[in-house]
């Protein structure tokens, strides 16, 4: 049995795992989680993820030796991988926060903007046009930032390859969908491109191909997703 079971779906957060576990070659065993169909709200899952979204894993092998490891939310799980092996991050006090600062800015912001800008321009029954802009408009800004960031050196955090880059690339994917040109950010660009082209990058977007034709019911797919409340919880 491979030491890691991720739990996964074809999401942007999603592949950030895949990416990073596919860089390394730490081997891994995928649990599919089609939120779709509602897998997320399982009482096997949430034991290891309570707040019912993917990723999640669980490390059958944790450094300390005892029982296994389970850890949820995607930016901890690339925080706690990385540190297991020692790579995409850096070993010193001035690398390292870097890279916390460049994670942060992807979890608490091009995440959480891009994913509501998302949600107004392709899901929402009805088009608020104050809404669509105020996310379009949020999400040009953030890419704004990677591009002036991205104009002196390769990747966020410097010369070296690091999570902070693998958490960002999944949510510039669908830039065209978040009414974004990217010809527009010539140094974002570039960097987009040379992750495009990285072989892990490659076979962790093929890993999803594998899940992605599953059938689901849209409207009860809608549903589930986008009317939760505290009642989904409890």
């Amino acid at each position: 049995m491979p030491p890691l079971t991720l739990y996964y779906w074809t999401t942007p957060n999603g592949h950030k795992v895949t990416m990073f576990l596919e860089e390394v070659g730490l081997p891994y065993t995928i649990a599919p989680i089609n939120i779709g169909a509602g897998d997320q709200f399982k009482p096997e899952f949430l034991a290891i993820a309570p707040n019912n979204r993917i990723p999640a894993i669980v490390d059958h092998e944790p450094a300390d030796g005892g029982e296994p490891i389970s850890i949820f939310e995607s930016g901890a799980i690339l925080l706690y991988l990385a540190d297991k092996v020692g790579k995409l991050i850096s070993d010193t006090v001035r690398g390292r926060a870097e890279v916390f600062q460049w994670l942060f800015w992807q979890m608490g912001g091009l995440g959480p903007m891009a994913g509501q800008n998302h949600h107004f321009v392709q899901y929402a029954p009805e088009k608020i046009p104050y809404a669509i802009d105020r996310y379009v408009n949020e999400t040009g800004r953030l890419y704004a930032v990677m591009n002036k960031r991205l104009s002196d050196r390769p990747f966020l955090t410097g010369e070296d390859y690091s999570i902070a880059d693998i958490a960002s690339y999944p949510w510039i994917v669908p830039y065209e969908h978040q009414r974004q040109n990217l010809e527009d950010f010539p140094h974002l660009k570039r960097w987009f491109e040379a992750i495009q082209s990285r072989p892990a990058t490659v076979r962790a977007y093929a890993k999803a191909n594998e899940f992605k034709n599953q059938q689901i019911d849209m409207e009860k797919s809608r549903a589930m997703l986008f009317n939760q409340s505290s009642k989904t919880v409890q």
